[in-house]
């Protein structure tokens, strides 16, 4: 009796994983997401903005961005959907760390194009999914 409890339990739970594998993939493969830096800076042509980009996992390490220059990366979110990438950003003698993608806020923010971008300018961090429409989301200070 209790051998056909456990292969029960057992069917069951095989039957639910291929359930919510079949219905919710991306639950269980991640989704993409596209993210991208712009430089937005109007003149830095002697100062080039620092970008430098990691997970715990990944670091993407560092490029300096001239105007309009740009770093993009791919980003697949994790099971336990908390995939997290830390930029920080450095200009002259500003420094700046903020939350590039971190899941699930921007798995919503975002959109259905999955497409997570930012503007940075001399006053601030713009975000955009869809590179029209900016919104200022920090300042530098």
């Amino acid at each position: 009796m209790k051998i056909a409890k456990s292969f029960l339990l057992i069917v069951c739970l095989v039957l639910f994983i291929i359930s919510m594998t079949i219905s919710q993939p991306s639950h269980f493969y991640g989704t993409e997401f596209d993210v991208r830096v712009i430089n937005g800076f109007t003149n830095n042509s002697s100062m080039p903005l620092v970008i430098w980009c990691s997970s715990k996992q990944i670091d993407l390490g560092g490029r300096a961005l001239q105007e309009h220059d740009d770093f993009s990366w791919r980003v697949r979110t994790n099971f336990w959907d908390n995939t997290h990438f830390l930029c920080t950003m450095k200009w002259d003698q500003k420094r700046k760390r903020f939350d590039a993608f971190k899941a699930p806020k921007d798995t919503y923010r975002c959109g259905p194009h999955r497409k997570c971008s930012w503007l940075v300018k001399e006053d601030a961090f713009y975000f955009s999914n869809n590179e029209v429409n900016w919104t200022k989301d920090f300042s530098w200070s």
